[in-house]
C-alpha cells in the first residue's frame, strides 16, 4: 500500500541549532549515525545515503529520528557517505554491481544526468501522479532544475544559490551607497574599499560553481543541445560563445589589480569574517555560519550574486542536492521511501530545516510557519536569498551533462593555473574545453 495517509500527522519538534560549512558539501570528518538500534519486527527498513556532515548532519539525523518515532511502519537508517563528490562516487561504484546498497540517495545537482542515465532510479513524478501530493506547494524554480523532458526525476530537499556578502560598515566608511551588481563595479569601487582600511576589497574562493554562475548570468550555454536539457550534450560551447573567456579574464583582472588576490580553494570566507576583505561570494546556506563567526563585529550585508558586467541579465542556478528513489523492485520499500520523502518536504520540517541550516525551504507553505518567520526576523539578510530565488526564471537553470562533476574539477584546476601565471586565459579555456569534451565523448560512448 502507499503510505499517503495524512502525511501532516507527523509533528515537528525543535531541532538543534546547526551551522552550515558550505553549500552542502559539509566536512567529511563528522559522521552522523542513526541513534536508534534498527528496525523493529514488522517495520520496513530504508537505507538513506546522504552527504550531510557536521552540524548539518546532526540536524538531518534529528529529522530522521523524529520520523522514525512518529510511526511504526517505516524505519529510516541514515548513513553519511562523505562529501557530495564522495557520495556520488560511491554510488557510481555501487551501480556496477547487483545491489546499490541504498533505497534513497541524496545527490548534488551536478549528478542529475548520471542519475537519470544510470537506470537506478524511479522518477518522483511516477509517485506524484499516483498520490494526492501537491507538487504546486514546492518552489517552481527548484522543480524546474530537476525536471527534464517534462519529468520530475528527484525531490528537491536542500537547495541554495550563491550570494554576495559585504561588510556594510566598510561600505559606509568608504562612502559607497550603491551595492555593486557586477564584477566590473566591484573593481571600480575597490580603491574606496582599500582606503577604508581593508587589506583586500574581495576574497574569492577558487570554486567551479562560481565560474558556472558567471556564465549562467551571461545567458550563454556551456554545452550544445540546449545546455544539455534538450538532448544529450556532445560538446561544450563555452569556448565558442566567449562566455568562459570573459569570466576568466575578469577574474584575472581582479587579481592583477589587487581587487581579489588569490586566496586558493579554501580561502574566501575566512578573510571576510575576519574583516580582511569587504566582499566575498558564498552559498545562501552559509549565512548563519558567517553571521555567527562575525559575531556582531560588523554588519553583514547580502546582495544578489554579481554578473560580470551590466550587459549580463541572466539569473543564477541552484546548488545543493535532491533526493533520488532507487529502483529496488521492492514495492513496500519504494512506498515507504515515498512516504519519507513527502515527510521531508512538509512545511513544518522545511521551516525548521531552513532555520537550522540556512537552506531554502522547498515548500512555499513553510513561509507561514512561525519558526520561519522568527528566523527571518532574526536574520533579515536571508530575504535576499528568497528574493533572488524568486527572480530566477526556469530558463536560468544550469547545464546538464553526465560529466558535470569532472568538468567542475577541470575548471578549478585551470583557473588556478591561470591565477598562478602558468597559462593564459585563452589556454585555460582551451584546456577546459579539451578535457570536458574528452570526458563527454567517453561518457556518451559508455551510456549509449
Amino acid at each position: 500500500m502507499k503510505f499517503n495517509k495524512n502525511i501532516m500527522r507527523f509533528g515537528v519538534g525543535l531541532l538543534s541549532s546547526a551551522l552550515l560549512a558550505a553549500c552542502g558539501n559539509a566536512s567529511a570528518g563528522s559522521e552522523s549515525s542513526n541513534s536508534s538500534t534498527g528496525a523493529a519486527v514488522g517495520e520496513t527498513e530504508l537505507v538513506f545515503w546522504h552527504g550531510m556532515g557536521g552540524s548539518t548532519g546532526e540536524a538531518l539525523q534529528k529529522i530522521v529520528d523524529q520520523y522514525n518515532e512518529s510511526q511504526d511502519e517505516v524505519f529510516v537508517n541514515a548513513q553519511y557517505q562523505g562529501t557530495y563528490d564522495e557520495t556520488l562516487t560511491k554510488l557510481r561504484s555501487s551501480a556496477s554491481g547487483s545491489d546499490v546498497g541504498a533505497d534513497l540517495v541524496q545527490v548534488f545537482e551536478q549528478g542529475m544526468t548520471f542519475m537519470i542515465d544510470s537506470g537506478l532510479t524511479v522518477p518522483v513524478r511516477d509517485y506524484v501522479d499516483e498520490s494526492e501530493f501537491e507538487l504546486g506547494d514546492l518552489e517552481e524554480n527548484l522543480l524546474a532544475y530537476y525536471t527534464k523532458d517534462d519529468t520530475l526525476y528527484s525531490m528537491p530537499f536542500n537547495s541554495s544559490t550563491p550570494l554576495m556578502y559585504y561588510n556594510a560598515d566598510v561600505f559606509e566608511q568608504a562612502g559607497i551607497e550603491e551595492v555593486p551588481n557586477t564584477f566590473e563595479e566591484i573593481i571600480e569601487i575597490s580603491p574606496q574599499l582599500t582606503e577604508a582600511g581593508v587589506e583586500m576589497p574581495m576574497s574569492l574562493t577558487i570554486y567551479g560553481w562560481y565560474i558556472e554562475q558567471f556564465i549562467n548570468k551571461t545567458e550563454e550555454d556551456m554545452y550544445n543541445n540546449g545546455n544539455g536539457r534538450e538532448a544529450t550534450p556532445t560538446e561544450v560551447v563555452f569556448d565558442q560563445n566567449g562566455s568562459m573567456l570573459r569570466a576568466l579574464e575578469t577574474w584575472k583582472k581582479a587579481q592583477d589589480e589587487g581587487v581579489a588576490p588569490n586566496v586558493g580553494r579554501t580561502g574566501g570566507q575566512a578573510e571576510f569574517v575576519s574583516g580582511q576583505s569587504a566582499i566575498t561570494l558564498a552559498s545562501t546556506a552559509t549565512l548563519r555560519q558567517i553571521l555567527t563567526e562575525v559575531d556582531g563585529r560588523f554588519e553583514v550585508g547580502t546582495a544578489y550574486f554579481p554578473a560580470l558586467s551590466a550587459e549580463d541579465e541572466g539569473g543564477v542556478s541552484i546548488g545543493g542536492a535532491s533526493l533520488w528513489m532507487i529502483e529496488s523492485e521492492d514495492e513496500a520499500k519504494k512506498d515507504a521511501t515515498w512516504d519519507f520523502m513527502q515527510y521531508l518536504v512538509t512545511p513544518e520540517v522545511q521551516a525548521q530545516w531552513n532555520a537550522d541550516t540556512g537552506y531554502f525551504p522547498v515548500n512555499k507553505n513553510a513561509h507561514d510557519e512561525q519558526v520561519f518567520k522568527d528566523n527571518l526576523a532574526e536574520f533579515p539578510q536571508f530575504q535576499t536569498a528568497i528574493d533572488q530565488l524568486h527572480d530566477v526564471r526556469p530558463e536560468d537553470q544550469g547545464a546538464l551533462s553526465g560529466v558535470n562533476q569532472e568538468a567542475r574539477m577541470y575548471f578549478e584546476a585551470e583557473l588556478e593555473r591561470l591565477l598562478n601565471d602558468e597559462i593564459t586565459a585563452e589556454e585555460a579555456v582551451q584546456n577546459m574545453a579539451d578535457q570536458t569534451n574528452a570526458a563527454l565523448e567517453n561518457y556518451n560512448a559508455t551510456n549509449q
